[in-house]
């Protein structure tokens, strides 16, 4: 079964910076793509960034490019998002998640991460 658990959420200032992490555990052979969504209240879940785990080839969804960057660490069996430059528009719960050729079907619990003006 897969696990994946979030950290690194929290509170930062227009043009601060987090990073974000997700250990994952419970990957079968058909899982190669890893990513992170974002849902703010009152709206859809977004997909903001996903990588690839065999290339390690990585995308952005348009409020990303630019300012995020995906990468993971598969010693650790981590995969981390670095955020910059954050405007309050990025405020939402993020949540790391599992798929196979970008369709993701297993999500953790998320993280809040909340950017003030």
């Amino acid at each position: 079964q897969v696990q994946l658990m979030e950290s690194g959420g929290g509170s930062a200032q227009t043009g601060g910076s987090l990073t974000l992490s997700c250990v994952v555990s419970g990957l079968t052979a058909q899982y190669n793509t890893l990513g992170w969504f974002r849902q703010a209240p009152g709206k859809e879940r977004e997909q903001v960034a996903g990588i690839y785990t065999g290339s390690g080839y990585d995308y952005y969804g348009d409020g990303a490019k630019g300012r995020f960057a995906i990468s993971l660490n598969q010693a650790k069996n981590t995969v981390s998002l670095q955020m910059l430059n954050l405007i309050p528009e990025d405020t939402a719960m993020y949540f790391c998640a599992a798929g196979a050729w970008g369709q993701f079907d297993a999500y953790g619990r998320g993280t809040q991460v909340t950017v003030s003006p």
